[in-house]
């Protein structure tokens, strides 16, 4: 039953995830599935505030270590204020990112060590981990050129990163995957949208049977 659990989606930039998450919150919410969309960095006030010292575009003197440490101090803000009191009601949160993107980013990508970062978020968090995660797979390249062509999108710091950043993000992502096979589905974001949703909207049937 799909009540009270927390689903996040993960997956490199341009990956179409958040674009998947609104098309299937719509489809929820019409079957009557009391269900919240959220984000991390961000969700609430605090941690908001937080996501735009980490992607100001002008902060490219950030360091990598101070970069995680404000994740998972968003992170931490998120989940208390927002996301564990929402499943104690019995809602099913979906959250856009969460620890996986710390690991996969910051732990791999920016070279600081998947342990390491996972030790910081582990703090963080106090063992509340997802029900279910989305990893959205799609080749870097094409991920970098939906966002050119998006108006709409927002353009952060991680934008800015050249495509040898956006591949290691990839291939962090995917030890991330290896370490949590059993809580992670991956999905062909390559796909047309309309296909993509449909593939979530299974997954969750099978895991959930709502």
């Amino acid at each position: 039953m799909l009540k009270g659990k927390f689903i996040t989606f993960e997956g490199p930039e341009g990956a179409g995830k958040t674009t998947v998450l609104e098309l299937l919150m719509v489809e929820l919410q019409q079957s009557g599935i009391e269900a919240i969309f959220t984000r991390e960095p961000g969700g609430i006030s605090i941690s908001e505030k937080i996501r735009e010292v980490i992607l100001n575009k002008e902060h490219t003197e950030m360091d990598s270590r101070t970069e995680a440490l404000l994740y998972a101090a968003a992170r931490r803000q998120h989940l208390v204020e927002k996301v564990i009191p929402s499943i104690n009601k019995g809602k099913t949160v979906f959250c856009d990112r969460f620890i996986d993107s710390s690991l996969a980013y910051q732990g791999y990508a920016r070279g600081l060590g998947i342990d390491e970062v996972l030790s910081i978020n582990e703090f963080a968090i106090n063992g509340f981990m997802p029900d279910l995660t989305f990893y959205f797979k799609i080749d870097p390249e094409k991920g970098l050129k939906r966002i050119a062509k998006s108006e709409e999108r927002e353009k952060n710091r991680l934008d800015l990163e050249d495509l040898s950043f956006h591949k290691k993000v990839q291939e962090g992502y995917e030890k991330v995957i290896t370490r949590f096979k059993k809580r992670i589905i991956v999905i062909d974001a390559e796909k047309p949208i309309e296909e993509v949703v449909s593939d979530v909207r299974d997954a969750l049937k099978v895991h959930f049977e709502f």
